[in-house]
Order: structure tokens, then C-alpha cells, then sequence
């Protein structure tokens, strides 16, 4: 995460508040797209979703929303979809062939969040920022002679 801030120029700390506020989130990582250099989509950021236990509807509902928009999510717990096989199978295999985001469930908080670095691992890989490299810290005036060239 530190190099996919680093590139873009913001801090390696991403709170993003609420989940009511998550819009903030896609639209961050839609100017991470839009800058180019990592990727054509959403889906391709090494980026993950968590929604680390069962809420209420609506933050199902907005975690579809990340889902929709290319974000892979981890669920903490099950989701309420094991009376459907058919529309199960729609959540957890066929979204992501539609829309580059899929969901995933973790009832053990340690399983959670080793399958969002496993996801982010993979993504990083994909881009080719995988690889260890020298990091070089910049002062404010580092950055400017950057934007002036």
C-alpha cells in the first residue's frame, strides 16, 4: 500500500470513515486509475475490501457496491446466501468474470486478513510492483522540482 500511495503522492494511511462513506474510497481509487501506471481499472489496484462482520443490510448493499465496482471484499462471518446455490454461485464466482471484484468469506478474523494480502500480493504481482526496490524519501521541495520537469 505504501508504494501505491507513494506513487500517487498521499499518505500510506487510507481511513476512509463510516461505511457510509466508502463513495470516498471508489473515487480515490478511480483517480488512482485515472493517473495512470497501475492499470485500466479498479480491479487491477492492489486493493481489498473488509466488511469484518454482519452489520445490517445496508452494508451488504455497499459492500456490493465495492464488489460491482471491481473492489475484491472479504466478508467476516457468512452471508445470508447458503438457501440459494444458484444465486450464492452468482456472488462468490460469477461477479468477477462481470465486473473484476468478487466476494469472499472469512469466519476467523486471522483467515480475513490473510486473504486480502493474498489478494493484494496478487495484484501487486500482476502490475509488477512485486519486486523489492530502493525507496527514496522526498522533502517538499524534492516534490516540487518533480512537477516542474
Amino acid at each position: 500500500m505504501a508504494e501505491v500511495c507513494e506513487t500517487v503522492g498521499i499518505p500510506p494511511i487510507l481511513h476512509m470513515g463510516s461505511c457510509v462513506d466508502n463513495s470516498r474510497i471508489l473515487l480515490a481509487a478511480t483517480e488512482v486509475v485515472k493517473a495512470g501506471g497501475l492499470g485500466d481499472d479498479i480491479s487491477d489496484l492492489p486493493v481489498a475490501g473488509s466488511a469484518p462482520e454482519w452489520m445490517s443490510e445496508k452494508a451488504i448493499s455497499i459492500g456490493h457496491y465495492f464488489v460491482t465496482a471491481g473492489v475484491y471484499t472479504v466478508f467476516g462471518g457468512r452471508l445470508p446466501v447458503d438457501g440459494s446455490p444458484v444465486f450464492k454461485n452468482h456472488l462468490f464466482k460469477e461477479l468477477e468474470g462481470l465486473y473484476g471484484g468478487m466476494w469472499d468469506m472469512a469466519e476467523d478474523h486471522i483467515d480475513h486478513a490473510h486473504r486480502m494480502i493474498a489478494h493484494i500480493d496478487k495484484k501487486r504481482k500482476e502490475l509488477g510492483i512485486d519486486k523489492a526496490r530502493e525507496r527514496v524519501l522526498m522533502d517538499m521541495s524534492d516534490r516540487r522540482d518533480l512537477e516542474a520537469a
